[in-house]
């Protein structure tokens, strides 16, 4: 594709027609150059370069020009002369004194032409004392006049403004310096102090582009220089520091060239909409999400170095800027190292290099001194240099084990050391695992964090359960934690659960024999390495029981307890199971998932208790809770003949699966119901298991649960569980676990209006239309493929199926409606959602009671995937 140089159009060229179909051909150009791999910069640049021409011809051909006086000026992104596909274009009309109405005109309608080729125009007409007022009340003005460069028109009025925003008074270095620092802080506090967002703004988030902004206006402000490569000249970069600046820049340009290309509007988030169009732009290549992982992986990665420079050079900007270049007296800690103020310092230039060990020696001074605060930005510049130019992984230094274990061993190690030996790259330079799960992300919306990230907040999470004023959050890992004698296995676990990720393969297993290999290698006994390895192989073992197995089933608890073995290791899996969840996502953790997990650890701690050989008497529970319940509703005034008559309708199961509260609750109610033949619904007013307990009481109907499931959809609630029961006389006895949209029990005024609707729904007696929200916007992006699998059971009486499929609104209603067309009976359900994935387990008999037949097993599964995919396409 050709296009004209700007500077070369005749003027009969320049109609609005045809600039806009030159602009057309320039942009069609640069997009095939770009897919073409041709250099970034050269199109960022070239981009400027084509607008600075246009504006140029465009400038001369409205008679602008022949003003005296008057300057055309490029400010901001444009200023610096880079331009992306969908930038503004920032410019300013100076003159020294104001101008006159008609001059005013013709200024209008250039920049109405400019509009008029729907070009992203920011501008402003001020004279000169103009800019310089607002440029001091307004730190934005002031950083864009700061970058402003001439386009057209009066040198000598440019020259003039560029004197008087240059000069102290205008700014001075150390003002500009703090308010850079502040709106950074700010800028940073907006996304949650991370690089790893799910759907980053590659300008803004921490490490974006403007980070590196922060850097050259602060250093252009103080030093004078105008570019990266000037503030290396003035010592502050030194040349691999420059070089991995511009690489990371370059990076963010493609990265950012390519989001453009693919929208309409300005705009630089990288949502799941675009980022596998992106990632194809770029080059990516595997199958399913593999590009789109492997591009965040180096986008992430490309962040981290941009905020790790970008630190480092602000403190030594402070250190020229606020301190004028005075050190605070240093106090000696050892040979080795020395603090200055609140930062640690080496006390040899090249001590890293000629001792690497000495870097955890750092970590260690660290966790005993509190009010060390971080690391000297000639210290952070020394271990940087160190770890590239390390020749072997730390772990295989037997000093450094030592130290490593250490620190591992250390009380303060868990909140003073992990995030900053991770931030400084120091978990990458010991461990290769680790440097391979740096920046891994996974496409889904389950996991909000890349694997590395995850894993040290999962470290802060453990050492949360330390903390006294997390009790209520955490009760049974704030009891467990404190007394445990050997808190390093658990850190140990931690460190390696995930390490495994993105290699192909079960993690688990991965992670379980590396974990294993470093416990023996750093010098734990084989039952501890043992210990540690089986905590990283069954890390999903206790979340994936409580939310999406039977734990009311006495064999579901059985089974658990043969897989935990004894109650030492139930302890440390509980606590990481737990950190694991609030480190996976901050939405995770909810009332109801710590009240599944206390069930599934009391439970379980009874059976290890009383010894796997002497299993629970079903019988014996059932008895214990009619007794309990019994009291109370003897205790409401009723009868022990009226409670007798009642519980001869109910099968035993009805007993085994509820508390004696819940069946003092149900029957009070029942008992004193008016219209015994009619429906009948209860919500607990106090928040049960962590959310609303909705129980059903009326003659069985087809599709009752679809409509009920529906309803609570309509209304953006979501279940989380439900036991199905029939009496004996045909009466069901539904209970469904409900949450609000922010994981909490609906609020109690709302309880009136959504028991008559429901109470209304069921006396119609029929199968409704099932009327799903609409799915969230970013569902659209991903694709879960429908699975259908039926688990193997103990007994004949019962089949367990098994659904995963895309989270859509209205899915349980559709799977109910299913169960009901074909007569098949539902007894309970456990429904998980995993990010866009719903992962729901269901209790199933055949119409004729029992297991399913193989056929209609076969039958169940086709029309549920035939039905769950006509709902997503529709």
């Amino acid at each position: 594709m050709t296009f004209q140089s700007p500077s070369l159009f005749a003027d009969d060229q320049l109609t609005i027609a045809e600039l806009k179909s030159q602009l057309d051909n320039f942009s069609e150009h640069q997009k095939s150059d770009f897919l073409n791999h041709h250099p970034i910069d050269e199109l960022v640049m070239g981009r400027s370069d084509y607008i600075d021409q246009l504006l140029q011809r465009l400038w001369t051909s409205t008679g602008l020009s022949e003003h005296i006086g008057l300057s055309l000026v490029a400010v901001g992104g444009y200023g610096r002369g880079e331009l992306h596909p969908l930038s503004d274009i920032d410019i300013l009309v100076v003159s020294r004194k104001k101008s006159p109405q008609n001059l005013e005109t013709t200024i209008s309608e250039f920049i109405t032409l400019l509009w008029d080729l729907r070009l992203e125009v920011g501008h402003a007409v001020r004279t000169i004392d103009e800019c310089i007022e607002i440029g001091k009340a307004d730190l934005t003005v002031a950083t864009n006049l700061q970058e402003a460069r001439l386009l057209a028109g009066s040198e000598d009025t440019f020259t003039s403004l560029k004197q008087q925003i240059d000069a102290k008074e205008f700014w001075s270095s150390e003002d500009f310096y703090r308010a850079k620092l502040e709106e950074q802080r700010a800028r940073h506090a907006k996304y949650h102090d991370t690089t790893y967002n799910l759907e980053p703004d590659i300008k803004s988030t921490p490490g974006g582009l403007r980070d590196i902004h922060t850097l050259s206006w602060v250093a252009r402000r103080h030093f004078g220089a105008t570019s990266l490569l000037e503030m290396s000249r003035y010592g502050f970069l030194t040349d691999a520091e420059y070089r991995e600046l511009v690489e990371c820049q370059n990076y963010l340009w493609r990265v950012r060239f390519a989001l453009h290309l693919q929208l309409r509007r300005y705009d630089n988030r990288l949502t799941f909409a675009h980022q596998a169009n992106v990632a194809e732009s770029l080059g990516f290549v595997g199958d399913g999400n593999v590009p789109v992982e492997m591009m965040m992986k180096e986008f992430y990665r490309t962040l981290r170095r941009v905020a790790e420079l970008n630190k480092m050079l602000l403190k030594l900007f402070n250190q020229a800027i606020i301190n004028k270049g005075k050190l605070e007296p240093a106090q000696i800690l050892s040979d080795d190292f020395q603090r200055r103020g609140s930062l640690i310092e080496a006390r040899k230039p090249a001590l890293f290099q000629a001792r690497p060990e000495t870097i955890l020696d750092m970590f260690i001074h660290i966790a005993n001194d509190s009010s060390i605060e971080g690391v000297s930005p000639a210290t952070l510049r020394q271990l940087r240099t160190a770890r590239r130019r390390l020749n072997k992984f730390l772990h295989t230094i037997p000093e450094a084990r030592e130290k490593f274990m250490q620190l591992v061993r250390h009380p303060n190690a868990l909140h003073r050391t992990y995030r900053l030996m991770h931030k400084l790259g120091v978990f990458s330079s010991y461990l290769p695992q680790w440097s391979q799960i740096v920046g891994q992300m996974q496409f889904d919306l389950f996991h909000v964090y890349t694997v590395d990230e995850h894993s040290v907040r999962l470290l802060n999470h453990i050492y949360s359960f330390s903390l006294e004023e997390n009790h209520s959050k955490h009760p049974i890992c704030c009891e467990v934690f404190p007394k445990m004698q050997k808190k390093e296995l658990l850190i140990l676990a931690a460190i390696f659960h995930d390490i495994g990720k993105g290699r192909g393969g079960d993690h688990s297993e991965i992670g379980a024999v590396e974990a294993y290999d470093f416990c023996i290698e750093h010098g734990l006994s084989k039952p501890e390495a043992n210990l540690v390895s089986w905590l990283v192989q069954n890390h999903l073992l206790m979340s994936v029981t409580a939310q999406r197995r039977d734990i009311y089933d006495p064999d579901v608890i059985a089974e658990f307890a043969k897989k935990v073995r004894d109650e030492e290791y139930l302890e440390f899996l509980v606590c990481l199971t737990v950190a694991d969840i609030c480190a996976t996502n901050p939405e995770l953790w909810n009332s109801w998932k710590r009240t599944l997990l206390a069930e599934l650890f009391y439970s379980t701690q009874r059976v290890l208790r009383r010894g796997l050989e002497n299993p629970v008497d079903v019988r014996d529970r059932i008895r214990h809770n009619q007794q309990l319940s019994s009291a109370l509703l003897r205790k409401q005034g009723f009868s022990a003949r009226e409670i007798e008559v009642l519980w001869q309708r109910f099968k035993a199961d009805y007993f085994l699966r509820h508390t004696h509260k819940q069946i003092a609750w149900h029957c009070e109610h029942i008992l004193n119901t008016d219209a015994p033949n009619k429906p009948l619904v209860l919500m607990s007013k106090n928040a049960t298991r962590g959310g609303t307990e909705v129980f059903v009481y009326s003659p069985d109907q087809p599709a009752l649960f679809a409509n009920v499931v529906s309803e609570l959809d309509r209304r953006n609630f979501n279940v989380h569980d439900a036991q199905i029961m029939t009496s004996k006389d045909g009466f069901v006895l539904d209970t469904f676990m409900v949450l609000d949209h922010n994981g909490q029990a609906i609020a109690v005024d709302r309880h009136e209006e959504i028991i008559e609707q429901l109470v209304q729904l069921l006396e119609q007696n029929k199968a409704r239309k099932i009327r799903a929200r609409r799915a969230p916007r970013v569902l659209k992006h991903f694709n879960v493929k429908t699975k259908v699998d039926f688990l193997p059971t103990k007994g004949k009486k019962r089949t367990l199926m098994e659904l995963v499929a895309l989270d859509a609104p209205g899915l349980l209603a559709k799977v109910g409606t299913t169960f009901a067309e074909l007569d098949i009976h539902l007894h309970g359900a456990k429904i998980t959602t995993i990010g866009e994935r719903a992962e729901d387990l269901f209790i199933l008999t055949s119409p004729t009671g029992g297991r399913l037949t193989e056929q209609e097993e076969l039958e169940l599964k086709q029309k549920l995937q035939d039905t769950i995919s006509e709902q997503i396409t529709s």
